[in-house]
């Protein structure tokens, strides 16, 4: 198959699941190419676009994709029509909300040329976020009930994401399916940490939906609990990352708050003893899983689908609230040893999430969207 995959922005876990299709596809003798955003993501995405390119049949297709709505996006949607088209794809794989338009409609239109197209969505969060008593809410809702009689199969990262597309959008009235992210094999060894380790570790974008800005008021509420400065390393890029270090330099925690650009995150592992996830919302997000798989310790809020990994009773989880979060804090560094042992095992993890299974469900849904 000619497959394409379409998604705005190339940072973040739509990046990895992305990725991580592409290596699986190309293994199984597909084509694949990549269209998405040429404004964002910085040295770090452009190492992983070096890294990928010489694989890609059908290339990497980067072009400007605005976030939100607006005029700028019939320019950017002729343009990116422009390069579906000449890519003749057998399938085109949309992930987000931006991303799953374009190719919905886009390969509603090959299939008006008579071209034979599998047009598939993976929302990934995405508009999914919005609440739907809001006008925006509304109004993305109403573009998504529309947008599922161009769509041949939905792919859902977590069971979390599908119920809240049947609260929000409706039932789909199109073949669904639930696929989770997943890892690689050498992903599921241990990770050690440097012996001048910081406490916690942050790492993922700089925006607020991430919850930055709670883990480091959360961090001063751990200090004053546990009576003891907390060290701290925040790993990242994004609109926001300013606003963190002026949040950071207000609360006196410049001396012990260290900021670092996008890393690997086994690299970044090694820097911290304890890993805090603190969203406000997502849907699957590959950073829980990774930590996990590498052996170490964590806190997450119980958002999105963070509970179909752990359990949805496990005491690792929190809300999003930065008290709630020192407390566990506080409680995770008084006895290391017992909050390690309250993570889930490795061997549920590699039955759950592991990269191939990923890929061979979602190369049978591509399969079952042609023959209709």
């Amino acid at each position: 198959m000619r497959i394409v995959h379409c998604f705005r922005s190339p940072v973040g876990g739509i990046f990895r699941h992305v990725r991580d299709l592409t290596d699986a596809q190309i293994a199984a003798g597909h084509q694949v190419g990549i269209v998405c955003d040429s404004t964002t993501g910085g040295e770090y995405e452009e190492r992983l676009f070096e890294d990928i390119r010489p694989k890609l049949a059908l290339g990497i297709q980067r072009t400007p994709m605005q976030r939100h709505i607006g005029p700028g996006d019939i320019a950017s949607a002729w343009r990116t029509y422009r390069i579906i088209k000449e890519l003749q794809p057998d399938v085109i794989h949309g992930h987000g909300a931006k991303g799953g338009t374009y190719a919905r409609l886009f390969g509603s239109l090959l299939r008006v040329s008579r071209s034979r197209v599998a047009r598939l969505y993976s929302p990934h969060g995405g508009s999914l976020h919005y609440d739907e008593s809001t006008l925006t809410g509304k109004l993305f809702f109403a573009l998504e009930r529309t947008m599922a009689r161009f769509t041949d199969c939905l792919l859902f990262v977590s069971g979390y994401e599908r119920q809240a597309y049947r609260r929000k959008v409706g039932e789909p009235p199109i073949p669904n399916a639930l696929v989770y992210n997943g890892l690689n094999e050498d992903e599921f060894q241990p990770v050690s940490v440097r012996p001048d380790a910081a406490d916690m570790l942050y790492i993922g974008m700089m925006r607020d939906l991430k919850g930055p800005d709670i883990f480091i008021d959360a961090l001063v509420q751990a200090e004053a609990l546990a009576a003891r400065r907390i060290s701290a390393v925040m790993v990242g890029d994004g609109e926001d990352l300013p606003r963190y270090r002026q949040q950071v330099a207000r609360l006196g925690l410049g001396d012990r708050v260290v900021f670092h650009a996008p890393m690997p995150a086994r690299q970044a592992f090694t820097l911290a003893r304890l890993v805090v996830v603190p969203s406000r919302a997502e849907a699957m997000p590959y950073i829980v899983l990774e930590t996990l798989a590498a052996g170490t310790p964590m806190i997450a809020t119980a958002v999105g689908g963070i509970p179909e990994i752990f359990g949805v009773d496990s005491p690792a989880l929190v809300k999003p609230d930065p008290a709630e979060l020192a407390h566990k804090m506080t409680f995770a560094l008084s006895d290391p040893a017992a909050y390690r042992a309250l993570m889930p095992g490795i061997a549920m993890l590699k039955a759950r999430f592991g990269a191939d299974v990923m890929a061979s469900t979602i190369e049978q849904a591509y399969f079952t969207a042609l023959a209709k």
